[in-house]
């Protein structure tokens, strides 16, 4: 045999703390066919600063589609399928690098994806630049061993082949062809060199992760050996692996033999039944007064006689796959929303999502049972949702499974006559929905008896949409799309329907209340501004007010959330807002010539909004203005004080009551700002940033200029009566 060793890589990913699924770095190999030998290399470092510290990655597989994975412990939706991904842990201590490889053997053709994460996020809110965080790098590698000249089993057709030693495998593979309902391997003739007993082991299909559905049998003796396998996956090939357990250097000739059992499929479908595409591609959903209405079939396409359906295995019901958008298809059926469903035979549905794009999503399937249509009234149907082929004996075992996928059941009866099944990240291939009426005294009973099922089935990014406590985000990698739930307002889950952390409705009330109210403080930096003529300053501090107010009620997570306008508008106003703010009452303080003021002012708030667009939460896109602000005032007051010889400010009243509570009051609220917000406090440790920036500048503006005149509205008025008086009397005297 001539094997082959082919090579993948996949650039290196930045880990990050697990508090969504976006947080897990994706990795998105293909293995070829006729592999019989997959290895990962697992890389892992980090970097050499203080900031790191010992640290557990975890990493998780999965075949057909990316893992599913719940590192919180949180709850998934009602009516979803889980099943625990295969996962390790890597751990990275004193080494700065951790080299780990992961085998297996006979893998399955296909898409394999690889997940990495670091453990749950601190929740921590740290302001860009401030701290610099560790990074954690890793990179997948995949190496792959291909036999290129795998023999062909050729269905009822024997194969006699040798094992030279038990080191040399035998490998080989069938093609199973569409409609197999069974395969029948059978292993005989067996010799060995030495004219002992033969010990065989045969293997039939691929391993697959995180559950593996390998068919292994033992042989021993030289008579035939044989396995029956139950609805093997269509249009695919079955990889088979047989071994010898004998003695070192003696070889084995054996001889092997592949049959199938043929499913003669029947369908209520006929050409015109593709007319029915032209119509509108709106389809009632379950439930709906329209599905109900739209169950009923025609007498002659609703069903067959009972002569004609017992030559057929299952009954094909056509069904069109819909394209909406990136992970969104939607399935209708051609003949009705209805299918009719018997005990002879199950009825059969395809749901195609083998174009490789369509594991990234959700797959919904919702099932509602007329009663009406049900003579009987004790009478079920049961369903299976199974990938790569159907279930074709719900009648006899009623179990949910095929010879290597174990399927999700459901069961529709006159007391409970809806069910729903979401497969979250289905893997790429075709999957099929049979359905199937049992009765409980035997299928005899209810030979005559039919039921109509309306089925709606979709595949979407985010079932739900994530609710109203989460954001459904299209997340990529390379030319790979796939989904995820960002929760919030303390709800978690992967659809965000897990309350156990989540906020009240007063919570969020209080806290929208705190966020929002808290800007009113700047009402007395804005009359002191006024009261001592700093008219500019007073408007500036206005705009912060006005739009760090509604941008706190835009970005709210729970319901309490009013948007005046887009939010990317409010936020950037508000940033843009607070920055200038610090800047004109620094430049304030200076007691710069007006003109100059002015002029620095303008030129500061347009390099500040130009350095906002570039980074909105760049640290210094504060402390940079406020820096050169200070070496104004700094410079400003070291010319006063010279100019004047004695300290300036000069006066100490103006010290101890104004600057140092103003200055002390800055420096608490940029503590708070930049050292204890997490998640969890956020609403009220960042009103108290509101109140405590706002009382500093109501302290820390200086007083009006000397030659200014106090605001006294009552002497103005009389001011201007007198004015007139005066005028009157000088005209009368010249008179």
């Amino acid at each position: 045999s001539l094997y082959v060793s082919e090579y993948f890589s996949q650039s290196a990913q930045k880990l990050s703390f697990y508090s969504w699924y976006g947080n897990a770095k994706l990795f998105h190999f293909r293995v070829p066919e006729d592999t019989v030998l997959l290895r990962w290399l697992l890389q892992a470092s980090r970097g050499k600063g203080p900031e790191c510290t010992n640290m557990e990655i975890t990493v998780h597989f999965r075949y057909g589609a990316p893992p599913v994975i719940n590192p919180l412990g949180t709850r998934f939706p009602a009516n979803a399928t889980v099943r625990p991904s295969y996962n390790i842990s890597i751990t990275l201590s004193s080494a700065v690098q951790n080299t780990t490889f992961v085998n297996v053997t006979t893998p399955a053709a296909g898409d394999w994806f690889i997940a990495a994460h670091l453990p749950e996020a601190a929740g921590r809110i740290e302001v860009k630049g401030f701290s610099t965080p560790c990074p954690y790098m890793f990179q997948a590698d995949m190496f792959v061993l291909r036999l290129t000249d795998m023999p062909v089993l050729e269905p009822g057709v024997a194969m006699s082949q040798t094992i030279v030693s038990p080191a040399k495998l035998l490998h080989v593979k069938v093609f199973v062809p569409k409609h197999a309902a069974g395969m029948q391997f059978e292993l005989r003739s067996c010799v060995t060199s030495e004219q002992k007993a033969c010990t065989m082991r045969v293997v039939l299909g691929s391993i697959t992760l995180p559950q593996s559905f390998q068919k292994i049998v033992t042989c021993t003796g030289n008579v035939n050996c044989s396995l029956a396998l139950d609805s093997p996956p269509w249009e695919k090939w079955l990889q088979i692996t047989v071994e010898s357990l004998g003695a070192a250097n003696a070889s084995v000739s054996v001889e092997i033999l592949a049959s199938f059992t043929a499913c003669r499929p029947g369908s209520t479908s006929s050409f015109l039944n593709f007319s029915s595409l032209n119509q509108s591609q709106t389809g009632p959903r379950p439930g709906s007064a329209g599905a109900a209405g739209s169950s009923a079939l025609s007498t002659g396409e609703a069903s067959r006689n009972a002569s004609d359906q017992r030559s057929f295995c299952l009954q094909n019901q056509p069904v069109v796959r819909e394209d909406l958008d990136v992970v969104s298809v939607r399935y209708r059926l051609l003949n009705s929303p209805s299918v009719p469903v018997n005990s002879l035979s199950p009825t059969l549905l395809l749901l195609n999502l083998n174009s490789g794009m369509d594991s990234g999503g959700s797959l919904v399937v919702s099932l509602l049972l007329n009663k009406t249509s049900v003579s009987l009234a004790n009478a079920t149907v049961v369903a299976c949702v199974s990938a790569a082929s159907p279930v074709l004996s719900l009648n006899a075992t009623q179990n949910c499974s095929t010879a290597f996928f174990q399927g999700y059941p459901l069961s529709l009866s006159t007391s409970s006559a809806e069910a729903m099944l979401i497969v979250l990240y289905p893997q790429t291939d075709d999957w099929f929905l049979s359905l199937q009426l049992i009765c409980p005294k035997g299928q005899g009973e209810c030979k005559a008896a039919e039921a109509k099922v309306t089925v709606f089935a979709y595949l979407t990014p985010c079932f739900n949409d994530c609710g109203p406590y989460g954001q459904c985000s299209l997340l990529r990698r390379h030319g790979y799309l796939y989904a995820g739930c960002s929760c919030k307002a303390g709800w978690g889950g992967w659809s965000c329907t897990d309350d156990t952390k989540a906020q009240s409705v007063s919570a969020q009330n209080l806290a929208t209340l705190l966020l929002t109210l808290s800007n009113l403080m700047f009402l007395p930096a804005i009359a002191v501004a006024v009261y001592r003529y700093y008219l500019v300053e007073a408007s500036v501090y206005t705009y912060t007010m006005f739009f760090s107010t509604f941008y706190h009620a835009c970005d709210q997570p729970g319901v309490a959330v009013m948007c005046i306008m887009d939010y990317d508008t409010l936020q950037y106003c508000d940033f843009l807002g607070s920055v200038v703010s610090i800047w004109v009452t620094i430049l304030c303080m200076s007691r710069v010539k007006k003109i100059l003021k002015y002029v620095l002012f303008v030129l500061g708030t347009l390099l500040i909004a130009m350095s906002l667009q570039l980074d909105r939460r760049g640290v210094w896109n504060m402390m940079g203005p406020c820096l050169f602000a200070l070496v104004i005032m700094i410079a400003a007051w070291v010319y006063h004080g010279v100019k004047r010889r004695h300290c300036y400010p000069s006066s100490w009243k103006r010290w101890v009551f104004y600057l140092l509570p103003g200055i002390t009051l800055a420096f608490i609220a940029i503590s708070v700002y930049a050292f204890m917000e997490t998640n969890e406090n956020y609403y009220y440790t960042h009103s108290i940033w509101h109140v405590l920036v706002a009382c500093s500048v109501a302290f820390l503006l200086p007083p009006r200029d000397k030659h200014k005149k106090p605001w006294a509205w009552s002497q103005k008025l009389t001011c201007r009566y007198q004015i007139c008086q005066n005028d009157r009397e000088e005209l009368y005297a010249v008179t």
